[in-house]
C-alpha cells in the first residue's frame, strides 16, 4: 500500500480576500480553478515548493476552523519573506517548540496554516 499526500480543502468565502492572502502573502500560485457554470461557487488547487491546498467556495467544503501543517526547510527565510510583504492583517511570529520551529497564519477565514521546520532528527 502506498499513501498520496494529503492536501487539506479550507472554505474560503471571498475570493479577492483569498487572493491576496494565499497569492500575495503566502506566495502560492493557483495551479488549477473550476467552476460549475458562470456564478458557480469557485474550487482551485494552489500550490508552493510541492504544498497543495484546495479553497473552496461550496457550502459543505470545508470548515472554518480548521488547521493545516505545512513542513518547511528554511523557515527562518520564510519568516522574513513575509515581514518583507508588511501584510496589514498578520505579523506572524517564529516560535521556537519542543519539536522544531514553527510560523502560524491564520488566513481572514479563520483557518490556521503552522508551517513547521522540524528539529534535525
Amino acid at each position: 500500500m502506498l499513501l498520496g499526500p494529503v492536501v487539506p480543502i479550507f472554505r474560503i468565502f471571498d475570493v479577492p480576500k483569498a487572493d491576496e492572502f494565499y497569492l500575495g502573502f503566502l506566495g502560492f500560485v493557483v495551479d488549477w480553478e473550476h467552476r460549475f457554470g458562470e456564478g458557480a461557487p469557485l474550487y482551485r488547487q494552489i500550490s508552493r515548493s510541492g504544498a497543495s491546498i484546495h479553497l473552496t467556495e461550496h457550502f459543505g467544503d470545508g470548515t472554518p476552523g480548521s488547521v493545516a501543517q505545512i513542513t518547511v526547510t528554511g523557515i527562518a527565510e520564510f519568516w522574513k519573506e513575509l515581514h518583507q510583504k508588511d501584510y496589514r492583517h498578520a505579523r506572524p511570529g517564529l516560535e521556537r517548540q519542543p519539536w522544531g520551529r514553527t510560523v502560524d497564519v491564520g488566513d481572514p477565514f479563520g483557518n490556521q496554516l503552522r508551517f513547521l521546520e522540524p528539529n534535525p532528527s
